[in-house]
């Protein structure tokens, strides 16, 4: 099994990354989350879980080990396959997932594309003595990659850190529905939509 690749970052793509390990190129399927901690040319190193199938092997990428850990948990429940659950990655970072199950959240399952009632239900149950208790019950959720993006793109046109914040605040709910529909926000139109709200707070 290939736990983990460490190289150069050749190529990015929405969903994965090429990484240069020892002169060969490692096609690596990540969440957005993870794709933007990585830069073209820079040094990277991911852990991943090799997925073998009878007409493909796919390589899945993931920021730390216990990222990659919850992963391969994941699919220990019935019906939850990989593409299933880097979707819940991608919507909800390992901890979020733990207090998810350990709490009985079923909206935060069914936030995940793929996901129904009665599928976050069921994997209420499967999971609840497999994922383990949240590790972080101290420490803030870390916030969504949109969010990130979008108060750092503010913060950079020069707005100040708390006005970023409130205009995050104030997209919030915008985005929130986008992930709801099963999208995935679009930082460009939440920017211009916080914009305004800080053009109208002025």
């Amino acid at each position: 099994m290939i736990a983990s690749v460490s190289g150069t970052v050749a190529a990015l793509a929405p969903d994965s990354a090429v990484v240069e390990v020892g002169g060969i190129g490692m096609a690596v399927q990540c969440t957005p989350d993870t794709l933007s901690g990585l830069r073209v040319g820079e040094q990277a190193r991911l852990a991943t879980s090799l997925v073998v199938r009878e007409d493909s092997l796919t390589l899945y990428g993931f920021a730390d080990d216990d990222e990659r850990q919850t992963f391969e948990l994941l699919q220990t429940a019935s019906g939850v396959g990989p593409r299933l659950a880097q979707a819940m990655l991608a919507v909800h970072h390992p901890d979020a997932l733990r207090r998810a199950v350990a709490t009985g959240d079923e909206k935060a399952l069914t936030a995940v594309p793929g996901i129904g009632k009665k599928g976050a239900q069921k994997l209420l149950l499967e999971l609840k003595d497999r994922l383990g208790a949240p590790r972080g019950a101290t420490q803030a959720a870390r916030p969504a990659p949109w969010s990130e993006q979008l108060h750092t793109a503010l913060v950079g046109l020069g707005y100040a850190p708390r006005e970023a914040d409130d205009a995050v605040a104030a997209v919030t709910p915008q985005a929130e529905a986008a992930l709801a529909e099963g999208g995935r926000p679009a930082v460009p139109q939440l920017l211009r939509a916080a914009l305004q709200s800080l053009n109208r707070a002025r």
